[in-house]
């Protein structure tokens, strides 16, 4: 009941402001000429663009990961391992020590030695970088014995620098705690 009395009074209020004249003569007509001008008068058919246009984006990308996944693989770079299978345990052992080496490092950190830690971080790194270049030269030189041999230096080089540095930071703990004593 309440809700019919509030737009009755609603009604009552705007009586008189409402637009009743009448539109003028041929207004229908000169409305929906200009609406047919703008109006195409042939129906395209609509096609939806996007959603072939992703079919076949999904299919190319299909055939392109299906056929490097059967296609022969042509690698442009090869390591240790692919050269024999003396090798293969070699290059392991050196990445184990490797890894062993830079764990033993990661125990000696604190701020007195982060700047040491860090340079030889960033030389075994170098060294990495290299040793990626000569996965490359190894397959362009045909599996070449001085290739080989030049890879093996790179992992004993990283090793010697990892395990120098790892001396180095014992014996100053040593030092430390030598000279940190109290005699009787």
């Amino acid at each position: 009941m309440k809700l019919k009395d509030e737009i009755a009074s609603l009604f009552e209020r705007l009586e008189g402001s409402f637009d009743v004249h009448e539109t003028p003569t041929g207004h229908q007509k000169r409305f929906l000429e200009k609406l047919n001008q703008q109006q195409p008068k042939t129906v395209k058919p609509t096609i939806n663009y996007w959603k072939w246009g992703s079919i076949a984006a999904a299919i190319a990308l299909l055939v392109v990961l299906g056929g490097s996944l059967f296609a022969p693989q042509s690698s442009t770079e090869a390591d240790l391992a692919s050269v024999s299978p003396e090798l293969e345990q070699t290059q392991s052992f050196f990445t184990a020590t490797i890894t062993t080496e830079i764990e033993k490092l990661k125990q000696f950190e604190s701020p007195e030695h982060q700047q040491l830690i860090q340079d030889a971080l960033i030389e075994v790194e170098k060294l990495e970088t290299e040793y990626q270049l000569l996965k490359k030269d190894l397959v362009e030189s045909g599996y070449n014995k001085q290739v080989v041999n030049a890879m093996i230096l790179n992992f004993q080089s990283r090793i010697t620098i990892l395990e120098n540095v790892s001396e180095t930071l014992t014996a100053i703990k040593t030092l430390k705690n030598n000279t940190n004593e109290t005699y009787l």
